[in-house]
């Protein structure tokens, strides 16, 4: 919040007018979390529209146990979620809710002649061709109502736990073992963060190493100038049979690694 703050401040004393601001619930690189509480009431007291980003983080939300990760969200403006992401529906599918959608339709509407109809004119229904650019667009609503029909919101919920319980188990081995460092201190959601203690370039061997065997693959970020694992679990299929092959492989290429430079520890 005091980030912010000092931003407000320093627009304000250059003559400018801060208008939004992006805050995420759930960053791509480590999971990571904005206050909302904080940013919110500064938002609010300053005029500026708050646009909250949940892509991945959002379906966490089904499950009650995450939701205090939004707390503060009802600050918001507009509110983006990706069901492709973690919540069963293919690709694409995104999802947007807006407090006032009044100000999409005043920037994009156009009323062309050929474009009136009754049903627009009596207000029954919503043209969501004035939301965006394109007039067309695809109807991406639909796979979204069939999975949500079809596996309800208990089975939704245990999707999502299914997975964050196989990240915590990941992010045990990952603790026990002493060669081996958590990044950002602990797991996000389904997604674990770790490293080797070793340098930046062991580590990204390690990594090219296990991705080359062709029985697993898992990317990789920079946290504080540090090469980084990132393993996440979002496939309906993944079992705990799967997460326990890949930290055998990564463990396997560590110990071969970590020879290498005469820093070997069982």
């Amino acid at each position: 919040g005091e980030t912010l703050k000092q931003a407000i401040e320093r627009d304000i004393a250059a003559g400018l007018k801060p208008v939004f601001l992006c805050a995420t619930l759930g960053t791509t690189s480590t999971c990571a979390f904005d206050n909302l509480s904080e940013l919110g009431p500064l938002c609010q007291e300053h005029g500026i529209m708050l646009h909250v980003d949940a892509a991945y983080a959002g379906s966490a939300f089904v499950c009650p146990e995450h939701r205090h990760l939004a707390r503060g969200l009802e600050y918001a403006d507009s509110f983006n979620c990706n069901p492709h992401k973690w919540l069963l529906t293919s690709f694409d599918c995104s999802t947007l809710w807006v407090q006032d959608p009044n100000a999409l339709v005043n920037a994009f509407k156009v009323d062309p002649e050929y474009l009136k109809n009754e049903a627009t004119k009596s207000g029954l229904v919503v043209d969501f061709r004035d939301w965006q650019i394109p007039l067309g667009r695809r109807f991406r609503s639909l796979k979204l109502w069939f999975v949500m029909r079809s596996f309800g919101a208990i089975g939704l919920r245990a999707h999502i736990s299914n997975h964050v319980s196989l990240a915590t188990e990941f992010e045990n081995w990952v603790m026990h073992d002493e060669r081996f460092e958590m990044v950002g201190n602990k797991r996000q959601l389904a997604l674990v963060c770790f490293r080797v203690k070793a340098s930046n370039e062991v580590n990204k061997r390690i990594m090219d190493a296990a991705n080359k065997t062709g029985e697993i693959f898992f990317t990789h970020t920079i946290v504080n100038g540090k090469f980084t694992f990132r393993i996440v679990i979002s496939s309906p299929r993944t079992t705990l049979q799967h997460i326990k092959k890949t930290w055998n492989v990564i463990q396997t290429h560590t110990k071969e690694q970590l020879s290498l430079v005469g820093d070997v520890k069982e």
